[in-house]
């Protein structure tokens, strides 16, 4: 229940006079645009095992505090001189959410992808060095050359990693007896999650691995080392609760849309080259089209590549569209590896969880509607189902509103085709059972989209609360220093003053006891002088 309600708080509209609260900015400079986040989080709780709990910011309508601005900062690739003017509105925006009084602590990280990755290194750091030095003249968050960077496709899939595991509780270390606490492993903190995320152009796949994994030959363990990232996210690097070690492999060109252009090539090509060979005429006119098993029964379309033309008919048998995928998966013979060859590390298909996003929640949920729990079985008969409809049937449906609001009629056309490809990459491809049990696919967790962002955040204030412990104990240490300086000094003052009055006392002793000897002396002295007088006096009178 207190769980719950933490997530619920989550929600709300985040408490700006609280002083207690510190702040962080994000900027996901990607290839298509650029979006600023604006994080927070409240003191450390003091426990070094501990990680900050760094929540999104909610404006007062309880909305994220998120904005987006396009193009992508490689547009500035020709003008580099621009990229802080480029940037501006998103700083100004989250300098208006953020309290002024905070804006001197609050560390701004300028992180960009794709876009600028294509960029030669000479563009690249043009325009991170025109960030470094004018940004700061004009907001004071604080901002070094080491916080913009270009960041690479296996840091985003740590800092995704991260995000998600963070949201789901699993780097908490206590509540151990907790019911709704994930299984733990043999160390005593709780199983992770990995995680599957098709985008349009681009497969991602990360996932923990154990630090001892099974006899590699000297390539594969070569292949290990570069797709392995080992990271401590503890505030101190001498505590090892927060140790990870995680795998993690972008696949350009194995996304939804993109697959979509490679099997349109491959269907192409074969075609052209078997009209050639055997002397047909197939796909060059619509009353003779290629008949496209990866389309919905009855619907046309039209390939076009430079001067070339296919004419297509979908055919809906999405068993004979997963077989026509297969080389597309790039596969090679060894058991270690997965798509376009590349090494993978074992997975524990027996004590695993993942969660599959973007692709793998639309495949699942916008039109099939069993989006989740995935079962292996059940996706393939409700998405072979679909694909024997005939096209008419289906737009028919999607005016009746019978699918999700958030699809279209791009998704209706290629649902056949992407769900296909998104079976043969889980099954085929990264080698999961087909019956595996411990797949969620999901958009949000815990009623809110996850970005990668956090995982940054969290990543690079990993520190923090260590400085925080570190002032604090300073601070206590101050404070005791203090106390038994003052306790000292109220002694050594009253030893002082004693001294003093002992002092005086000597002296007026000594003072006392000298008068006395003069006294003491004086009176022979007086009676001499008499004796010495008076005959004097009686000689001067005897005349």
């Amino acid at each position: 229940m207190a769980r719950y309600l933490a997530r619920v708080g989550d929600l709300e509209a985040t408490d700006t006079e609280d002083p207690n609260l510190n702040y962080g900015l994000v900027v996901d400079c990607g290839s298509s645009g650029s979006r600023i986040f604006v994080y927070f989080w409240p003191r450390h709780n003091g426990n070094p095992h501990d990680l900050l709990d760094i929540k999104q910011m909610r404006d007062r309508n309880s909305q994220p505090v998120v904005k987006k601005i396009k193009p992508g900062i490689s547009a500035m690739a020709d003008t580099p001189e621009h990229a802080s003017d480029y940037l501006r509105p998103l700083l100004s925006f989250a300098a208006a959410h953020v309290p002024v009084r905070k804006h001197k602590e609050t560390p701004l990280y300028i992180l960009c992808t794709a876009g600028m990755r294509l960029l030669s290194e000479r563009k690249q750091l043009a325009i991170l060095a025109d960030l470094v030095k004018d940004l700061p003249l004009e907001f004071d968050f604080l901002f070094s050359q080491s916080q913009a960077e270009v960041i690479s496709g296996k840091q985003e899939g740590v800092y995704a990693w991260i995000g998600i595991n963070f949201v789901l509780g699993r780097f908490d270390h206590e509540d151990e007896s907790d019911a709704e606490a994930p299984q733990e492993l043999a160390t005593g903190r709780r199983r992770t999650v990995g995680i599957l995320d098709m985008g349009g152009a681009s497969l991602q796949i990360a996932y923990e691995v154990p630090t001892s994994t099974s006899v590699l030959s000297p390539q594969q363990e070569e292949a290990a080392k570069i797709l392995l990232a080992e990271f401590n996210l503890g505030c101190d690097v001498q505590h090892t609760e927060h140790v990870y070690r995680v795998y993690v492999t972008t696949f350009l060109g194995f996304g939804g849309n993109f697959a979509r252009q490679r099997y349109e090539d491959l269907v192409m090509n074969e075609t052209l080259n078997k009209n050639r060979l055997l002397g047909q005429k197939t796909g060059l006119s619509p009353d003779n089209p290629f008949l496209d098993p990866c389309l919905p029964v009855g619907l046309t379309d039209v390939v076009e590549r430079s001067s070339q033309v296919l004419h297509v008919r979908g055919r809906g048998d999405w068993v004979a569209c997963g077989a026509m995928l297969s080389p597309l998966l790039a596969r090679s013979n060894t058991s270690q590896a997965s798509l376009n060859g590349i090494y993978q590390s074992p997975i524990d298909f027996n004590n695993s969880e993942f969660y599959g996003f973007s692709e793998f929640f639309y495949c699942t949920e916008d039109v099939l509607r069993i989006g989740g729990r995935y079962h292996g079985p059940t996706f393939a008969k409700a998405a072979q189902d679909y694909c024997g409809m005939a096209w008419s049937v289906l737009t028919q449906r999607f005016k009746n509103g019978l699918f999700s609001s958030h699809a279209d009629e791009h998704r209706l056309k290629y649902q056949c085709f992407k769900s296909a490809w998104m079976y043969q990459v889980l099954h085929e491809g990264f080698h999961f059972p087909y019956d595996y049990p411990n797949l969620q696919t999901a958009q949000l967790v815990y009623d809110r989209e996850v970005q990668w962002t956090l995982g940054a955040i969290l990543y690079k204030t990993r520190f923090l609360p260590l400085r925080d412990l570190r002032q604090e104990g300073a601070r206590q240490a101050h404070g005791s220093w203090f106390r038994l300086s003052f306790v000292y000094n109220h002694y050594l003052f009253f030893a002082c003053i004693l001294v003093v009055l002992l002092a005086i006392i000597l002296y007026l002793l000594r003072l006392r006891r000298i008068h006395h000897r003069q006294s003491r002396a004086s009176t022979p002295l007086d009676l001499l002088w008499i004796e010495e007088v008076v005959p004097m006096i009686g000689v001067q009178v005897g005349p």
